[in-house]
């Protein structure tokens, strides 16, 4: 069994993965932000990734069978894995790692979009992708 800071760091890493997802677009994945000019943007931008991030949360808690970010904290800090939460509440725990799976790959196209990443290391990271969630979810790390 995995000792509880283990469990939370775990959960916490793949949490932040799925929630962060709608915060990457264009403008935060520039190659170098020495090479880019610095605004300030419209409330009404940023308005549309905040809700497009609260979506995705709601979306990930949803699958763990969770209402709110405390409770999902509460559980992890409890020493129950992303699997052991959504089992107990009767969810399915492939949707949680499919959620994620979607999300990481979404920063892996925006990536490989931007030039960030060759099309090799796009390739290699992408199918690597479900292993590492797999054992993320399921307190493996």
């Amino acid at each position: 069994m995995m000792n509880a800071k283990r469990m939370i760091m775990a959960g916490t890493v793949a949490a932040t993965i799925t929630i962060g997802g709608g915060l990457w677009t264009d403008g935060t994945s520039a190659a170098s932000p020495a090479a880019t000019s610095f605004s300030v943007q419209a409330p009404s931008a940023n308005s549309a990734a905040t809700a497009e991030t609260k979506r995705k949360k709601d979306g990930f808690l949803e699958r763990l069978g969770k209402s709110s970010d405390d409770e999902l904290y509460e559980a992890l800090y409890a020493g129950q894995s992303l699997a052991d939460i959504a089992s107990e509440a009767g969810k399915d725990v492939q949707a949680v790692i499919d959620l994620q799976v979607a999300e990481l790959t979404e920063q892996l196209d925006a990536r490989l979009a931007s030039g960030m990443l060759s099309a090799q290391a796009y390739e290699a990271q992408k199918a690597e992708l479900p292993e590492i969630v797999a054992r993320s979810v399921y307190g493996q790390v």
